[in-house]
């Protein structure tokens, strides 16, 4: 890892020079533009005008839209981007992922990871967040997460769309020999109102792109829009449903091997006495190579087909070395109970005096509750899976991946040529949810692609091994207290929450030679930066490091932190005698956008109104990635357990570019926090994950899917996420609901430990 611990040094000291406005070398890179992957790589014929468009002769339009489909929509949503500018119909483009390039920088991705909340728009939160986004581009890098994708798009997309639809106005004026200001375009023709003659784009395409693009382009007000604010028809969904070959596992290419690993089932942890002789004798087994990288130690195996492989994986006779870190679940639980004992930590938020106010008169109440969440595993429904081939000193890699220049480089080093010598192929991903942002699947293919012969192999991992060696969302626990007022409002809270560090985690298994600097605001995310105004409010994080390999999960941070958060808030309303709403009325009153999601939510489902016996209503919010979410969930009581008969949802987005894709996204991120709530945990014992597969790590099934309601509001000035903002609010939801039915205060996941569900 020599060349790329140099390799990442130089670039993060390039990035603190963006942030912090210093040496002149950081700023050139911070102005200097990328250049344009696609004029390498131009088909006969075909015209490239921004690393976002290219036009071909016969009219054909392709836009890169330069992030993972992992089913969010997100192919569509960039793609409307470019054709709105463009004016053109969103039928008539082809969209692809394009090719691993710095010029797809993501800044979104990091703007918001400084210590400001969302509402936050004092002059040093404005600075850092310019600062965070530069660092983004700094880096190059190429991401999808964060649900920034569109908000990252948003100008950049346009702008590409715009600009090249004037360069094509101007070849088409010379053209014509009139003025660019008597043309119009539209559905890919610009015309001579005039004449009435009329070019094509891809008539004009290539003596468009030899114009200089236009210094300042001019996008159209929302109020002129045909494609955006309105729902689209899926790019992505005839490939879908018609079974076409667009996800890693479906990879194709001649002359192919197959192949699969077994890697250590206790993490870091090295094989202490390997047999691999039955293994290589077995019919199919082409070679049984080690692997040793940043992410865990094993074999792989390369076969003439997965089958051979996963069978001779199961042959193999070795013995790992011993966990240095809790061996089981409750060793782990009760060092995060230590960790939260101890004195320290860092503060988030620490708002009046909270030690002072906790100290106050005798005759106020005391709310106080522990909290605590397993470590979940992704379960992506593809398994993990990467092809590679390394022949004549460059790699090639088809990985469904959420970061292609990171995979491109971390792959360079694994298979020992330089970055510029690996191609990434971006696939359709059978899933992400944070999951594919890591590297080791790629990483496997590249090593087990040098033992190869130049042949591609296929590397397919078996369920059982994907979910044993998943980056898990951190388990967590946090102790809470509240003093409230005679008028049943907190006037006083603290929390503490402990956690291992996800950003810790990345960097040991990507980067291990930069060491993480300061706090890591995963652990507090959403508790921290919500939208209460409460007199004295400290939020306090405290690192506590298990051993397992934790990773961004589906609302990171926000997911066990809006379970706290929401449930404890709800047991503040009970001590208090205030509805669970009215206490947010009165706590949310200096924030619009939230009350306004709060109110809408109450409305949609008749809070106010008695509830049917049998039946009970719990309420959450949460702000998360720029959106602000109110939940309510619905449960009964049947004979065969609590029903989940309905869950209301109203999201301020700030502005809706589908409607449609982004009520998709809010009822699947409920379902996913629904699923967690209801039954999902990983656990250990020896070391070793118990889990290994959906019946012992299992979603929530068709039968017991909810009805949902959604509202889309847009009073927010500023454009917020959509692909995990669904998921926090779910989960304390349905445990408020389910203490409203039977009195149960559960204050630790999943519930189904207390309760059972039909």
């Amino acid at each position: 890892m020599a060349s790329l611990g140099k390799i990442t040094r130089r670039v993060f000291l390039i990035g603190a020079a963006a942030v912090t406005g210093g040496i002149a070398v950081g700023y050139y890179y911070y102005r200097r533009p990328y250049p344009n992957p696609l004029e390498g790589d131009l088909a006969e014929g075909e015209a490239t005008f921004n690393p976002y468009v290219k036009i071909a002769e016969d009219n054909t339009i392709t836009v890169i839209a330069p992030r993972a489909e992992m089913g969010q929509g997100i192919s569509t949503t960039l793609a409307a981007l470019v054709a709105e500018e463009l004016d053109v119909p969103l039928e008539a483009v082809t969209v692809e992922h394009g090719p691993a390039s710095y010029a797809y920088y993501n800044t979104e991705m990091l703007a918001e990871g400084g210590p400001f909340p969302f509402y936050d728009e004092s002059i040093m939160a404005e600075i850092m967040r310019g600062a965070m986004g530069g660092v983004g581009k700094v880096l190059g890098l190429q991401g999808t997460g964060g649900s920034s994708s569109t908000r990252d798009g948003f100008d950049r997309m346009r702008q590409a769309g715009a600009a090249a639809r004037q360069m094509l106005v101007s070849a088409a004026a010379k053209s014509l020999a009139v003025s660019e200001r008597e043309l119009t375009t539209g559905d890919g023709r610009i015309t001579h109102g005039a004449s009435g003659r009329s070019v094509s784009y891809g008539e004009v395409a290539r003596s468009a792109a030899d114009i200089a693009p236009p210094s300042r382009v001019v996008l159209k007000r929302p109020e002129d829009w045909k494609l955006l604010g309105k729902p689209q028809r899926r790019v992505d969904m005839l490939d879908k449903v018609t079974g076409a070959p667009i996800f890693g596992v479906d990879v194709v290419q001649p002359d192919m091997l197959f192949g699969t690993v077994r890697m250590s089932p206790r993490f870091w942890q090295k094989p202490t006495h390997a047999d691999l002789s039955k293994a290589q004798a077995m019919p199919g087994v082409v070679k049984v190579v080690p692997i040793d990288t940043t992410y865990g130690s094993g074999f792989g195996v390369i076969a003439q087909n997965t089958w051979a492989a996963f069978k001779a994986a199961e042959a193999i006779e070795v013995e790992w070395g011993a966990a240095d870190y809790p061996t089981d679940s409750a060793a782990m639980s009760a060092r995060l109970t230590e960790a939260l004992a101890r004195p320290g930590g860092s503060s988030a938020r620490d708002d009046g005096n909270v030690d002072t106010a906790f100290a106050g008169a005798p005759g106020e109440r005391l709310v106080e509750a522990t909290y605590e969440v397993p470590f979940l595993a992704h379960m992506c429904m593809e398994p993990m899976n990467a092809t590679a081939r390394l022949k004549d000193g460059v790699l090639d890699v088809w990985s469904p991946n959420q970061f292609p220049t990171m995979t491109r480089q971390l792959c360079a080093d694994v298979a020992g040529v330089e970055t510029e010598n690996v191609r990434v192929h971006t696939t359709s991903l059978g899933g992400g949810f944070g999951r594919r942002g890591e590297m080791d699947y790629s990483m496997y293919a590249a090593a087990l692609a040098r033992e190869a012969d130049g042949r591609p192999v296929k590397v397919t991992w078996t369920r059982e091994e994907d979910t044993r060696h998943d980056t898990y969302r951190p388990a967590a626990a946090g102790r809470f207290r509240a003093r409230l007022g005679a008028d049943g409002l907190p006037q006083a809270v603290e929390m503490r929450i402990a956690s291992p560090s996800v950003i810790a985690g990345i960097l040991r298994r990507t980067f291990p030679s930069i060491s993480p600097v300061g706090p890591d605001k995963s652990i507090v995310d959403g508790a921290c930066n919500q939208p209460y105004t409460i007199p004295n409010y400290r939020v306090t994080g405290i690192e506590a490091d298990l051993g397992v390999p934790v990773g961004f999960w589906r609302a990171v941070g926000n997911s066990f932190n809006g379970f706290f958060h929401e449930c404890f808030m709800d047991e503040i309303a009970v001590a208090g005698g205030l509805d669970p709403i009215e206490l947010r009325r009165r706590l949310m009153k200096d924030y619009p956008a939230a009350l306004a999601v709060v109110e809408k939510v109450a409305e949609m489902s008749d809070w106010s109104a008695p509830s049917p016996e049998g039946t009970a209503k719990g309420f959450a919010f949460t702000l998360s990635f720029g959106s602000w979410v109110a939940e309510v969930v619905q449960v009964s009581q049947t004979e065969a357990g609590l029903r989940i008969d309905k869950v209301w949802i109203a999201a301020d987005v700030g502005t809706a570019l589908d409607p449609g894709i982004i009520e998709a996204q809010l009822v699947s991120g409920a379902i996913y926090g629904l699923s967690a709530a209801m039954s999902q945990e990983v656990t250990f014992a020896d070391g070793k994950v118990e889990q290994s597969n959906f019946h012992d790590h299992d979603a929530m099934r068709i039968h017991q899917c909810p009805d949902f309601e959604v509202a889309i509001l847009e009073n927010y000035h500023k454009m917020g996420g959509a692909g995990e903002i669904g998921t926090p609010p779910a989960m304390p939801a349905l445990a408020n609901a389910i203490h409203a039915l039977t009195g149960k205060r559960i204050r630790s996941l999943p519930l189904s430990k207390e309760v059972s569900f039909a």
